[in-house]
């Protein structure tokens, strides 16, 4: 329950474009001042790189944590991290206890075979405790085909550099 208020309350911040003294405070307190951004860029390689191996592993899922960085309140995806678990037809699970301590995970990327890339309960429970945005390709795997969503499940935007 602490948790899900935590997230909720990170959440409220990271949305804020300005912050009475209050919420600076409070968005210090619980680290969320270092993960506020209004834009969120991706490296035109990582998104092909997604589509090559979302296609390369179908009809199996895969999935990736999403590398990255915020700076002047863009969040900046530069690479995939690829963390030991396991694929099928059903469902992909990472082993996250296996995760570098040192990463820059900043959220996760799968495939699902089908046509459907929104997320299914599981993957709602997922994107609120890990990561700060998410991304699910479907068939037939294109760049068309990947939808991105926020912590909380919501559609968000990107744009490729």
């Amino acid at each position: 329950m602490y948790l899900m208020l935590k997230l909720k309350f990170i959440g409220y911040l990271i949305k804020m474009k300005k912050n009475s003294r209050i919420d600076n405070f409070l968005s210090h307190v619980l680290g969320a001042d270092k993960k506020k951004f209004e834009e969120v860029q991706i490296e035109r390689e990582v998104i092909d790189e997604i589509i090559n191996i979302a296609r390369k592993s179908y009809p199996q899922e895969f999935v990736a944590l999403l590398q990255g960085k915020i700076s002047n309140n863009i969040l900046k995806i530069d690479g995939l991290i690829f963390v030991p678990g396991s694929t099928s037809e059903e469902g992909a699970v990472m082993q996250l206890f296996m995760m570098p301590l040192t990463s820059d995970a900043v959220g996760s990327v799968h495939s699902h075979p089908g046509y459907n890339a929104g997320p299914s309960q599981a993957d709602l429970q997922f994107f609120a405790k890990k990561g700060l945005f998410h991304m699910i390709i479907a068939e037939p795997y294109t760049e068309e085909s990947i939808l991105a969503y926020d912590s909380f499940g919501n559609l968000a935007d990107y744009t490729l550099i």
